[in-house]
């Protein structure tokens, strides 16, 4: 066949190419299960051969249903949004959607851009982590389009829409009370945005445990920091030069406990033996550090699966004007030699 040169290839003549009709030839670009396995590599051969793009965008116009589907992080680095990924991936591959994926590494109006790029594509549907600092009004723009969102991580105050995420509040509670059960009485929560809602939430949760324990709160215990090694490395510097220094550590995640547990160690203490760490998320990680980790399991992936599973229903069903779903997932401490 002689393509002229910068000229798009149709599906019609795909499907000429593969010797099928164009109907069929629709259903395997769509990914539909219907047609026989030896009937698709054929005429995916011939989409390769023929250098076929699928213009997603002009079929989600043509049919008003989009099968993309938008995914908002804040962090690409940290495994917790790995194992999130993987969760979501599980199922929604599984129906049948494209994923495309964008981070606002805590930055609102990158998360902002995102929106608005993912508006012009025609999601179907979103799952959002929201940056520290999110708008409630940014977010429900998505709802405007009547484009269902679901919230994940993190809930900013009057955000009207679907959310599944962890019981920060306990975690922060089952965290605290484990490190008072074993004696600490000078107890620090260190890291974290100061403005995430889990953040909050976390704090809430180790004051609650402080109070019942008849434990004074000391503001000067709680700093925050970025929500990585490097800001767990400064923070933790920075509380050992208090004129009366805590014996352990909560920490906002694991990421920051890890940074923790390096400072500790470059100021000749031992993790787990002169100085007590817990960390949040549980991620993978967290069992093969030295000391291994104490920490709240936050069930990135299992978050991620209700989550796909939510947004799903919502499309599928088209209920995207139905009273918001919350779905909270009970947390686990695990314990390691960190503490």
């Amino acid at each position: 066949m002689n393509q002229e040169k910068g000229s798009r290839v149709t599906l019609q003549q795909v499907a000429d190419h593969a010797g099928v009709s164009r109907a069929t030839a629709s259903l395997i670009v769509r990914g539909s299960k219907l047609v026989a396995d030896s009937t698709r590599k054929k005429v995916q051969e011939s989409m390769n051969q023929l250098g076929y793009v699928y213009d997603r965008v002009a079929a989600n116009l043509r049919s008003r249903n989009s099968s993309t589907v938008g995914l908002i992080i804040t962090e690409i680095g940290n495994p917790f949004f790995s194992e999130l990924l993987v969760g979501v991936h599980q199922v929604l591959d599984e129906e049948g959607y494209t994923v495309i994926l964008g981070t606002t590494f805590e930055s609102a109006e990158k998360q902002d851009q995102l929106i608005s790029t993912m508006l012009e594509y025609r999601v179907g549907g979103a799952i959002v982590s929201p940056a520290s600092g999110s708008a409630a009004d940014t977010l429900n723009r998505l709802r405007q389009w009547d484009i269902p969102v679901v919230l994940v991580t993190k809930e900013p105050p009057h955000a009207n829409t679907d959310y599944v995420g962890i019981d920060n509040v306990l975690g922060g509670k089952i965290a605290a009370e484990h490190l008072i059960a074993k004696g600490h009485r000078r107890i620090a929560f260190l890291g974290g945005p100061s403005e995430s809602s889990a953040r909050l939430d976390r704090q809430q949760g180790y004051m609650d445990a402080l109070q019942q324990a008849g434990i004074g709160y000391d503001e000067s215990l709680i700093l925050t920091s970025a929500a990585s090694r490097q800001g767990g490395r400064e923070v933790v510097q920075q509380i050992l030069k208090h004129t009366n220094p805590p014996t352990a550590a909560f920490c906002y995640n694991d990421i920051v406990a890890f940074g923790v547990m390096l400072g500790l160690k470059e100021a000749g203490l031992v993790p787990g033996r002169d100085f007590a760490v817990v960390g949040y998320d549980n991620i993978e990680e967290s069992a093969f550090t030295d000391p291994g980790l104490t920490t709240v399991m936050a069930s990135p992936m299992l978050v991620g699966t209700n989550a796909a599973n939510l947004l799903h229903h919502r499309i599928t069903s088209k209920t995207v004007d139905e009273e918001p779903q919350r779905i909270i997932l009970k947390p686990e401490l695990v314990i390691r030699g960190s503490s």
